[in-house]
């Protein structure tokens, strides 16, 4: 009876995960995060594939991934976003495809449908709100249904966002409740670091695409809101923030938006999703994290101690609002980007040294009450403050990667004390688990700077 049984069950796939546009500008850092934890002691990673249109390239990307030494035997994989085919034979072969490939808006869903189909996890690192929503609004009860859990946004957008605020919530300890929280994004470095073109591509067609975000919010149910002690807060688009020393430019950011998503979630599953296998310890253990965790306001910004530096970055804000809006002005910024968006983006993206230079600060400066007694609707302004910092390498191509292999590696080897399958967003998902720890352990750090009654 035992081998009929072992007989009849699908065999695991080859490959414990692909890396899906792994010759990319972000998905080359991407394999060689992923290299430092194959067949490791205590790392579930055993097997990786590469995958995407060019061979050659791939290769070429493995080379350089494991220099000065001989890359290892990992196999090539040809997949093509158009060719569902193709897709399909992918997901087939692995437990987990991590999507490079953007933008997502014209690249992802067929990715996406392709892994729920066929049953097989997803992570990505879109920051695209459009594509994130669709998302969800196409597939979440079938990936529910086909034990395919897919997450978005698994990289800096928009992990340290919502890791940083649940960090921020988690410090207000009853009776103190939270009003808002304001994160300022501070990006360092000793040179001029340029992004992508696929990062630009992304927000021109973030621009030229508002309308159908839109339309796709008002077609879906509404969902939950959290109740949020106190008024609700007014957000200058620009302002000095004289406790860390910044002037800030109001963003609009993914962030902000996969927070919303993770509080209405939250609100509609009080003490979060139940993992498709878990013990009572491990349920526990998930409400009592979620206990702790007190919805707030929240926005982003875009923090620096030059005034000059604000006013360039509004500038190319206004170029992109305005030619991103015609077919015609989307053509030139996709022909030259570095001169539309003053420099900030470059078809080559950034050098290695550049990478190497560059960190960021994320300050989350919370405002709220030391008592729920204190709180009114209309009169009371909050008396309590709490800074918390997230802190860590190069956005683009050194934090992303982290957080992606991290999130990757928690789906190996905790899969059973996560959500069967759906759509969800990494907070919902990562927030019980220790990712914070992991990224900790990796050079991304999570501190409380000060707590303050006003």
């Amino acid at each position: 009876m035992a081998d009929l049984h072992t007989s009849t069950q699908n065999p695991p796939p080859p490959y414990d995960l692909i890396i899906l546009g792994a010759s990319g500008f972000t998905g080359k850092y991407v394999v060689k995060e992923a290299l430092k934890f194959l067949n490791t002691p205590s790392s579930p990673l055993n097997s990786i594939a590469l995958a995407g249109r060019n061979p050659a390239k791939l290769t070429q990307t493995l080379k350089w991934a494991t220099h000065p030494n001989p890359p290892p035997p990992i196999p090539i994989l040809t997949a093509d976003t158009n060719d569902v085919s193709s897709l399909h034979h992918l997901c087939s072969q692995t437990k987990i495809i991590l999507n490079c490939v953007g933008p997502f808006r014209l690249h992802g869903d067929p990715v996406v449908a392709a892994c729920v189909e066929i049953g097989t996890d997803y992570l990505d690192i879109t920051g695209e709100p459009e594509f994130m929503e669709l998302m969800e609004a196409r597939y979440h009860q079938k990936a529910v249904d086909s034990g395919s859990l897919v997450v978005s946004a698994c990289g800096f957008d928009s992990v340290p966002a919502e890791m940083g605020l649940l960090f921020n919530s988690r410090q207000w300890v009853d009776p103190a409740v939270p009003n808002r929280v304001d994160a300022y994004l501070s990006l360092e470095s000793d040179k001029k670091i340029v992004g992508n073109i696929g990062t630009f591509e992304s927000a021109v067609l973030g621009v030229s695409s508002v309308h159908n975000l839109r339309e796709l919010r008002r077609s879906r149910p509404k969902r939950s809101k959290p109740v949020i002690p106190g008024p609700t807060p007014k957000w200058p688009v620009l302002e000095h923030q004289k406790k860390i020393g910044l002037w800030a430019l109001k963003l609009p950011s993914a962030d902000a938006i996969v927070v919303r998503r993770t509080f209405s979630t939250l609100t509609e599953n009080p003490g979060g999703l139940p993992g498709k296998n878990e013990s009572i310890e491990q349920i526990f253990n998930r409400e009592a994290y979620w206990s702790t965790v007190k919805p707030a306001h929240f926005g982003v910004k875009f923090g620096s101690k030059s005034l000059l530096s604000i006013l360039y970055v509004m500038t190319f804000g206004v170029i992109l609002g305005i030619f991103g809006q015609f077919s015609f002005g989307r053509r030139l910024l996709f022909k030259f980007p570095s001169f539309f968006s003053l420099g900030l983006f470059s078809k080559k993206g950034p050098s290695e040294d550049e990478v190497k230079s560059a960190s960021f600060k994320m300050w989350f400066v919370g405002h709220g009450y030391s008592d729920t007694s204190l709180v009114s609707q209309e009169k009371s302004k909050p008396d309590m403050e709490i800074v918390t910092r997230v802190m860590g390498p190069e956005i683009g191509y050194v934090t992303t990667p982290i957080i992606l292999v991290q999130c990757a590696l928690i789906l190996l080897n905790q899969r059973d004390n996560l959500p069967k399958g759906g759509v969800f967003t990494p907070g919902i998902v990562f927030g019980p688990t220790d990712l914070q720890q992991r990224l900790q352990d990796n050079g991304i750090t999570f501190d409380v700077v000060s707590r303050n009654v006003l």
